[in-house]
């Protein structure tokens, strides 16, 4: 197991919904493909959207632009 994966584990048993996002984002970040940053971004995005947090339109960005969601 990675650290992240340590660190994502850890914020989800003590449902740190500010730290998963950050996480997320991080985890997308370092992704190999496509596949699993999309994953990792949407992970992301629920989490911000749940939050209110000030990133979540930018991930929501990311995902437009990977053809994961659609355009307003």
């Amino acid at each position: 197991m990675s650290d992240l994966d340590a660190r994502l584990l850890a914020a989800h048993e003590q449902s740190d919904v500010a730290v998963l996002v950050a996480l997320y984002r991080e985890a997308a970040d370092v992704a190999k493909d496509e596949e699993t940053r999309g994953f990792y971004l949407t992970h992301a995005y629920i989490f911000a959207l749940e939050l209110g947090h000030p990133d979540a339109p930018c991930l929501r960005a990311r995902l437009v632009e990977m053809g994961r969601e659609t355009p307003l």
